[in-house]
């Protein structure tokens, strides 16, 4: 068990876990999970989503986690305007490994070393179950956008780049 799965437990939280076999080549983490998950789930990209750690203003000791889905990229911009600061940065792998006890491409929002301040990308809501790590890479989490947003006090807001 990982310590996600673990704080779900605790919490009597209703949730799923979905396992693939992680390639150790891969670095394309969450494409990799929307190609191993089981078919029979019907997944889209749009419904795994990834975890990224930002620091605020250049400091990499005030850091936000940002959950948004795996075929999106994050509004640097929008994350600035919704933590009221002037500058966001995604933080460093090794800064994001240390600060949430994960290895990159399986740090879940869940059980981090440090709970920080999440915005998770409002698309959840389309869903009626979303995608997190697990906490391991090939450990997939199926939980409720609501239940994930109420565990971690998220707010659920546009944090994605839109496409025209």
């Amino acid at each position: 068990m990982t310590p996600a799965i673990n704080l779900l437990k605790k919490l009597k939280t209703q949730f799923n876990i979905h396992q693939y076999q992680h390639d150790p080549k891969q670095t394309h983490y969450g494409q990799e999970a929307v190609d191993k998950l089981d078919p029979s789930l019907n997944v889209t990209a749009s419904q795994i989503f990834k975890t990224l750690i930002v620091n605020l203003n250049g400091n990499n000791k005030t850091l936000a986690v940002c959950v948004l889905p795996v075929n999106e990229h994050l509004d640097l911009k929008k994350v600035a305007q919704r933590l009221n600061c002037k500058k966001i940065d995604l933080a460093d792998a090794n800064l994001a490994q240390k600060v949430t006890g994960y290895l990159v491409g399986g740090i879940s929002p869940l059980g981090q070393k440090q709970q920080l301040f999440t915005l998770i990308d409002s698309s959840a809501n389309q869903h009626k179950t979303m995608f997190i790590s697990g906490g391991r890479r090939g450990l997939e989490i199926e939980i409720a956008p609501q239940d994930l947003a109420d565990i971690l006090q998220a707010q659920l807001t546009d944090i994605t780049i839109k496409h025209n």
